[in-house]
């Protein structure tokens, strides 16, 4: 089981570091596939030897190793956070489909939390394909099938269309669209289970980034992070918490 977990979370570093050059491409509408990866500040194509995830950049001390202008700090913790990802994912369903699809969208996941960080941008070109393969994958996620999946993207998109439009500074477009997304993907009921968890945490942190002055009132606090670890906890434990919460409103233990 280690060996394959390990295997897994190599894999999951090699992913990431391919989400970090789709995060710096796709909102500027460049190509993911050429050219090869390149320093932005001097221009030089970067060596195999600087590519390797998270160890490169430990090595270079955060730099470039032509130019030794800063290398972001997203680009270890996306590599990182995809890797133990998928040891994780590998660990929790073992061998199986569920597990091709979770991997599929922990990466679709953290890539648009990475993009939303960065650009404060959820692209549709990230979006709408990802609905197009929660559709499909509800044919084979247990207990859900399209009816379910549909209907929880409905209400993902419905429940967050209201505050954009009543309030649009405080919500975009694209955060509506993504609920659509993360609705398609856990399905209904569960769509509510991440709703919760995405504005409950969300909340949470934005205030204390407030009280601690990280943020100002009118500092944007990107919301995509906040559905996208929803998304993730319910799709892992979303039963477990819907059946507690159906449990403690007919009373039961």
């Amino acid at each position: 089981m280690l060996v394959y977990m390990a295997i897994a979370g190599i894999g999951g570093l090699a992913v990431g570091s391919f989400l970090n050059l789709c995060a710096d491409r796709l909102p500027r509408n460049q190509s993911i596939v050429r050219p090869r990866s390149y320093c932005e500040s001097c221009g030089r194509h970067i060596e195999n030897r600087h590519l390797i995830p998270v160890i490169s950049y430990l090595w270079l001390r955060g730099r470039c190793g032509y130019c030794s202008a800063h290398i972001p700090l997203r680009s270890p913790v996306v590599e990182l956070a995809t890797g133990l990802s998928f040891a994780f994912l590998y660990w929790n369903y073992g061998y199986t489909v569920e597990l091709g699809i979770a991997l599929v969208y922990a990466s679709l996941l953290i890539l648009v939390s990475a993009i939303d960080v960065g650009t404060q941008l959820i692209l549709d070109r990230v979006v709408y394909p990802g609905m197009a393969l929660a559709l499909i994958f509800s044919l084979a996620w247990p207990g859900l099938g399209p009816a379910r999946a549909g209907l929880g993207g409905a209400i993902g998109l419905a429940a967050l269309l209201m505050p954009f439009l009543l309030y649009r500074r405080g919500m975009g477009l694209g955060d509506v669209k993504f609920g659509g997304l993360v609705g398609l993907m856990t399905g209904y009921p569960l769509v509510f289970v991440a709703l919760f968890l995405a504005v409950t945490t969300g909340g949470v942190v934005a205030v204390l980034l407030l009280v601690l002055r990280v943020r100002g009132r009118r500092d944007p606090v990107p919301f995509g992070p906040f559905l996208a670890l929803a998304a993730a906890v319910t799709l892992l434990w979303g039963d477990t918490l819907w059946a507690w919460y159906t449990s403690w409103l007919s009373g039961g233990p």
